[in-house]
């Protein structure tokens, strides 16, 4: 069959809209309609080069229905909703079988590691990738089963889009990466779509001060929408606020990095306003993967007892996760309609980008179908 996706062509150009060819799903794999794609500066990355393979279909995040099975399948049925999962559950692999599936050894999402043999779009007859084996950029991909998560059908699907990526990775630097402690002192670095989910992991977990830094007065608005206690646009302003709010240990409990400037002077600053025995979570990537972009005083931390880790997936169990997340949605206690600012055609996803840089949105939403249309087909 043939569909239309949204392709990363050429280092440092524009999406392409493309029309592509694509195989019938082999054992184990599902076509995919992707009613919804969110915009995520992961996939703006591509166009730099430096996070992944092209020429390429993007997308990552994003959610749609089941329109055919390969040999095998058991885990979905034709017509389930599903939430995409830019990191695969395979369940066999060393870490999935030790419940760390955010690192799931069938990952795809760095470069050079995707199996040629796994792709499934053509482009005037060569073999292309799908950015970390979903390509949610097309109306209709082939992805692996183990990349698809069910969800309830009266969930909006553009509730579910966002969640499969960008609400996971800020959530859960709160709670499982950075284990946010009730009563504690929180600062978030970067009030974007990561940002203020970690904002809304933290109040989650109980904490007492969940203060964002941003330079966006707009983003600031966003924050507080989601929980934030405390904005400001300086760090200097911040540090100020922490070290009365948080005088035992002279700083932050907890620091989340969440944005994706991640210099070295981010990190510094970012590091600088950690409390003794405080936690900092870099949970945001920069575009170049090869960056050496954390120098910090190790003397410091051995004295203060202070952790610095990274996490990816915000150490989620997506198919623990994405579920709870819906149910989080469905009681009232999470907010995921707040975050789509606005939806676009895929003709428009230059415009949609463009609008995630100048901070306008907290996240954009290539709608691939009508909402009627969808209800409709399912």
């Amino acid at each position: 069959m043939k569909t239309q996706a949204a392709a990363m062509l050429e280092a440092g150009n524009d999406w392409q809209i493309v029309e592509l060819d694509l195989q019938e799903p082999r054992a184990g794999e599902v076509l995919v309609e992707f009613t919804h794609a969110g915009l995520c500066f992961s996939d703006e990355h591509l166009r730099h080069g430096g996070l992944g393979d092209i020429p390429v279909i993007g997308g990552h995040e994003g959610a749609g229905i089941v329109r055919g099975l390969g040999d095998g399948v058991t885990s979905v049925q034709l017509g389930d909703h599903v939430a995409a999962s830019f990191i695969p559950t395979c369940g066999k692999c060393y870490w999935c079988s030790n419940g760390r599936a955010n690192l799931c050894a069938e990952a795809a999402n760095s470069p050079g590691q995707a199996d040629p043999d796994s792709f499934r779009f053509s482009l005037d007859g060569d073999a292309i990738p799908a950015n970390c084996g979903l390509g949610t950029f097309a109306r209709y991909a082939v992805v692996s089963e183990n990349s698809l998560i069910r969800v309830d059908p009266e969930i909006p699907l553009a509730a579910v889009a966002v969640a499969s990526c960008g609400v996971l990775t800020g959530w859960g630097a709160a709670v499982h990466a950075a284990k946010v402690q009730p009563g504690s002192v929180v600062l978030v670095l970067g009030a974007g779509g990561v940002g203020v989910n970690a904002i809304q992991g933290a109040k989650l977990a109980g904490a007492r001060e969940i203060v964002i830094v941003d330079t966006n007065p707009t983003k600031l608005e966003f924050a507080e929408q989601f929980g934030a206690t405390r904005m400001f646009t300086s760090m200097d302003d911040a540090k100020a606020f922490l070290l009365e709010a948080n005088p035992e240990v002279a700083g932050a409990d907890y620091v989340i990095v969440a944005t994706g400037n991640t210099t070295a002077g981010i990190v510094g600053a970012a590091y600088d306003v950690l409390g003794t025995r405080g936690t900092l979570v870099l949970a945001g990537m920069s575009q170049d993967v090869n960056d050496k972009n954390v120098q910090l005083p190790g003397t410091q931390m051995i004295f203060r007892e202070q952790t610095v880790k990274g996490t990816i997936y915000g150490s989620c169990n997506p198919r623990r996760d994405v579920p709870m997340i819906m149910d989080l949605y469905q009681r009232g206690l999470i907010k995921l309609d707040e975050l789509v600012s606005q939806t676009y055609t895929l003709e428009d996803i230059e415009q949609g980008f463009s609008d995630l840089k100048s901070g306008v949105n907290l996240r954009g939403v290539v709608e691939h179908a009508p909402i009627d249309a969808q209800r409709a087909e399912s």
